[in-house]
């Protein structure tokens, strides 16, 4: 209704005072993106559900990918994760870098979200990955990645801590970020395919979220016919799955339950 008003006929000022409603409060999911990441946003607007409200904020990220860049990001968690609004109630919060979370640690990356926002839970794509395994029972994995010989390595040993058998393990060994995201998936697809042919295992993971992925994750899993996941899948699944909201059709089928 409003409230006062002045002539306005003759050419006067008018001022006007109005009530609101307010629109019930939307489920709340956070997610930290590296500065240099090009790909997660895309693919995330496709494959989180539209009941939710994404809010993303960024982290300072190095050119390159190396154990010491991602070590780096440690210091700089909370700091990001303190960007997102001060009213923001995260049902759930992800940290979007495969990488840096085998690098830094589950635990550490939830402590240091924590310490910067208000989430009642706290993910990240290896953690994502691992849960995502227990629910489709793979137990042997084919791994793709981008990254360099010790930063590849180091995500297959968080995996076998896990239960997860890697026997098959290839890489595109670029760790220059603008290079990663300009990747193309027939390439991507191509080298999922020389993994899968060795044989072995029941699964195929495309690792880093800044690796585009998403046109070929589909065909390739019927093309194969195993499940094919990407770091941006399994950490839109997680992160539905923690907030307590229905994924969208494409990722409920990728990971059932």
């Amino acid at each position: 209704m409003a409230d006062g008003a002045g002539g306005t006929g003759d050419g006067g000022f008018a001022e006007m005072r109005f009530g609101y409603a307010l629109r019930p409060a939307r489920r709340q999911v956070g997610l930290i993106v590296l500065k240099t990441d090009e790909t997660i946003e895309r693919e995330f607007r496709l494959w989180m559900p539209e009941t939710v409200d994404l809010l993303v904020s960024r982290v300072e990220s190095g050119a390159s990918v190396t154990p010491e860049s991602l070590r780096a990001m440690e210091a700089r968690l909370t700091g990001a994760a303190a960007l997102f609004p001060d009213g923001a109630d995260l049902a759930a919060a992800g940290y979007g870098c495969t990488s840096a979370s085998a690098e830094i640690g589950a635990a550490r990356v939830a402590e240091l979200v924590r310490a910067g926002v208000k989430a009642r839970k706290v993910t990240d794509p290896a953690t994502a990955l691992i849960t995502a395994c227990r629910a489709l029972r793979v137990r042997r994995l084919g791994l793709l990645t981008p990254y360099v010989e010790e930063v590849s390595a180091q995500l297959k040993a968080v995996l076998e801590a896990a239960g997860i058998s890697v026997p098959v393990l290839g890489s595109f060994e670029e760790a220059e970020e603008a290079r990663v995201v300009r990747i193309a998936p027939a390439s991507t697809a191509e080298a999922a395919r020389a993994l899968a042919a060795e044989g072995g295992i029941e699964a195929l993971f495309l690792s880093c979220t800044n690796l585009p992925t998403l046109e070929i994750i589909g065909p390739l899993g019927a093309e194969l016919g195993m499940p094919v996941l990407s770091s941006n899948l399994v950490l839109a699944w997680h992160l539905c799955r923690l907030g307590g909201v229905e994924p969208v059709p494409e990722v409920a089928r990728a990971v059932p339950g």
